[in-house]
């Protein structure tokens, strides 16, 4: 059995609401929804649960309200076998985001912060982070907070990657600290700042990754998409739970549960488990 090992995700959790549509609306346009669900969410959440179930030992920094969204987020990670040690309970609403999603499985997201804004990563959370070989971040909570969070990282000689979206702000301090940039084809053409190794996604096309021996291209499985939404998160997630098994493996294996992340719907219960990660892992 694969030994695990300690990764610790500072990031967002969300209650997201799905809307499955026959279309993506135009600016201006109204569309009526053919269904609605509502899911646990957030970038860092989704990428803490796809983390855990890919192997890892996984603690989450975070924080949700005092509101019925912040208990269900709180059981969803528990359930998923995360730690939520770092999870802490502030007055207020949780965050949540609006996702629309097409037959083809393209989406749209709109997100409100809520809780997630006031994220700080206190002394009583800190040992999570000098402690963990992973650190793993994004940036649906303060910009601040990341690069905190990654300053510890790299005082406690951990790896550092960080998912750069939603991209915004002067993230050079951040980009200094972090190992591996994590990001899409968008937001690649906005972060130009130079990291030890980038991994840019491309969908359906794979990924692409940068790094000291140059520049690779790694495929994915053909999948039939139902559902787009939460596959980057995945993506990143395994990424940091196989890292420290080498880049190679790692990659590949990302790709595979990015790709099979898009045949469930919604985001925050869309991850694969390790057996079918390496399944499909073989057929690449």
């Amino acid at each position: 059995m694969q030994k695990k090992h300690d990764i610790c995700v500072v990031g967002s959790a969300n209650m997201d609401t799905v809307l499955t549509v026959t279309a993506l609306p135009d600016p201006g346009e109204t569309v009526l929804a053919t269904a609605v669900a509502t899911t646990p969410g957030g970038k860092g959440a989704n990428q803490a649960v796809a983390a855990a179930r890919a192997g890892a030992r996984v603690q989450f920094i975070g924080a949700v309200g005092d509101d019925d969204a912040g208990a269900r987020l709180r059981r969803h990670l528990e359930a998923n076998g995360v730690g939520t040690d770092g999870l802490k309970t502030v007055p207020g609403p949780s965050g949540s985001a609006v996702i629309t999603v097409d037959p083809n499985g393209q989406n749209t997201i709109v997100v409100t912060p809520g809780a997630n804004a006031s994220l700080t990563v206190d002394l009583d959370r800190r040992d999570l982070i000098t402690g963990a070989q992973v650190v793993l971040m994004q940036l649906e909570i303060p910009l601040a907070t990341a690069t905190t969070a990654a300053r510890l990282a790299r005082a406690g000689a951990a790896t550092v990657i960080a998912n750069i979206s939603p991209i915004g702000g002067d993230l050079a301090e951040l980009a200094g600290l972090i190992d591996v940039a994590v990001v899409n084809e968008t937001e690649s053409a906005r972060f130009d700042h130079p990291v030890p190794h980038r991994v840019v996604t491309l969908g359906a096309r794979g990924a692409r990754y940068t790094g000291p021996d140059g520049t690779v291209h790694v495929p994915v499985p053909v999948v039939d998409a139902v559902d787009t939404s939460g596959a980057g998160d995945v993506f990143a997630g395994v990424l940091a739970a196989e890292w420290p098994y080498g880049i190679a493996h790692a990659l590949r294996a990302a790709c595979a549960a990015g790709a099979l992340a898009t045949l469930t719907p919604g985001a925050g219960d869309c991850a694969p488990s390790a057996e079918t990660i390496r399944a499909a892992v073989s057929t690449l």
